[in-house]
């Protein structure tokens, strides 16, 4: 593995756990919280 293989991996690495990983995690909560949302709006709230 030359030096720029190495390289490239780091920075993917790194874009993988400092961007991708928090961006997705933030909009999966996100999308699951808005369905809940969304779900109680139109069918009223648990129990009821």
């Amino acid at each position: 593995m030359d030096e720029f293989e190495k390289g490239e991996e780091r920075n993917m690495f790194l874009f993988l756990t400092v961007v991708l990983f928090p961006v997705l995690s933030v909009a999966v909560v996100g999308a699951y919280g808005f369905a809940v949302w969304i779900s109680q709006l139109l069918m009223g709230p648990p129990g009821a």
